[in-house]
């Protein structure tokens, strides 16, 4: 008797262990998966997380995420571990289908077998499966093959990595490096792209890597340049702002996301790792001229009430337009869409998001060009000239 209640002791235990064992799995690769920013691209309606049908506007077309839920029929519920590696990885799908490279698994190749097992015990675990059909991409054909993706990888993609983990925080610098270029996936939008629209460097070993790019309209800009330390890249990425800036456009969506779900030690370690491989530009640029002389009328009718008339802000709460990374960045394209349509700080656990008003309605697009003009010359010290008509360009792109 004594020995079978020892039996049945021991079998218990052995689940509450098992148990034990499985939560941390799951919550690692739940860890995994926000770094990884997978809910961002994957999720277009938020009662239905990993269902997929985000839409991504390419060179070659319309694009829209997969479900990626545990759904046996629409999502990934039949995939085996090593059929959800592959596809992570190395880009292939399940029935042996190529991936467009709109989904990173450049970077995510990266992710150790230890970190892959944590995401597909996540996924199959601890996601709810949805049964939400994929939509059709919107790709003329003759460009909607993919068996030359094939070749495409052979020529861009990197072999996956089998090391035994991820690195740790013992060494911040080379745990940032693999968040950055792993996980986070930031070279997607802050590396410039070649003709086959593949990242021109995947690491800081190229002065192209993190040197700001198109994206969607907007310009993602150089994270090689950042005008603040560790510890304020840390908390742009934990919060959305810090004492001098405030994140939008498609950052956003990351930092809700993503990065602010990252710990204070894997922030920092971002942070510690773009600031070890800051480049200092060599300014060909006038200095910037601060001083009251002739003021832009529009500037003081609809910015300084807000950014002051020395551009200053408020800390923690309105960015400053001197040291300003869009106002600096050598592409206009997101000052101009943040002047035009406005701009709303991401949505963050315990901070207060706050939204600035778009002025197209009020201003034509001279005057638009005009206004970008003055604050660029004036706080960046830009002596190019943006028109009329490119204006009208960047603000035709949805």
């Amino acid at each position: 008797m004594n020995r079978r209640l020892g039996l049945a002791g021991l079998f218990l235990f052995s689940l509450q262990s098992y148990a034990s064992s499985n939560s941390d799995v799951i919550a690692q690769g739940e860890y995994l998966a926000r770094a990884a920013d997978c809910m961002a691209c994957h999720t277009q309606d938020s009662a239905k997380p990993f269902a997929g049908g985000v839409k991504f506007e390419l060179p070659v077309g319309t694009l829209y995420s997969t479900n990626i839920s545990p759904d046996k029929q629409q999502g990934i519920g039949n995939y085996s571990e090593a059929e959800f590696s592959r596809a992570v990885r190395e880009g292939v799908a399940k029935e042996g289908k190529r991936l467009y490279p709109a989904m990173p698994y450049n970077a995510y190749a990266k992710l150790s077998d230890q970190d892959i097992h944590a995401l597909y015990t996540y996924f199959m675990q601890g996601v709810k499966p949805i049964d939400q059909p994929n939509r059709d991409n919107d790709i003329p054909w003759y460009l909607a093959a993919r068996w030359p993706l094939r070749l495409w990888n052979a020529i861009n993609a990197p072999e996956p990595v089998s090391t035994p983990s991820s690195p740790d925080d013992s060494d911040p610098i080379k745990r940032g490096a693999w968040l950055v270029e792993g996980p986070g996936h930031c070279g997607a939008c802050h590396t410039p792209r070649g003709w086959m629209m593949q990242e021109k460097a995947l690491t800081a070993a190229s002065e192209r890597y993190l040197s700001g790019a198109e994206v969607e309209g907007w310009y993602a800009p150089s994270l090689r340049q950042l005008p603040y330390d560790a510890a304020q890249t840390a908390q742009i990425l934990k919060t959305g702002h810090n004492a001098t800036s405030a994140v939008t456009g498609p950052m956003s969506a990351v930092i809700t996301h993503s990065s602010q779900y990252l710990t204070d030690s894997d922030a920092k370690a971002i942070g510690l790792y773009l600031h070890s491989i800051r480049i200092e530009k060599n300014q060909q640029t006038a200095a910037p001229q601060l001083t009251m002389t002739d003021p832009d009328k529009n500037y003081l009718r609809y910015c300084s009430t807000c950014h002051g008339k020395e551009g200053r802000g408020t800390p923690n709460v309105i960015p400053s337009l001197q040291n300003n990374l869009i106002v600096a960045a050598d592409n206009p394209a997101s000052l101009i869409r943040v002047m035009a349509y406005g701009a709303d700080t991401p949505q963050t656990l315990g901070q207060l998001s706050w939204s600035m008003p778009g002025y197209r309605h009020a201003l034509d697009e001279q005057q638009l060009a005009d206004l970008t003009n003055y604050v660029r010359g004036r706080f960046a010290g830009k002596q190019e000239k943006v028109t009329a008509s490119q204006v009208k360009a960047i603000l035709s792109t949805q």
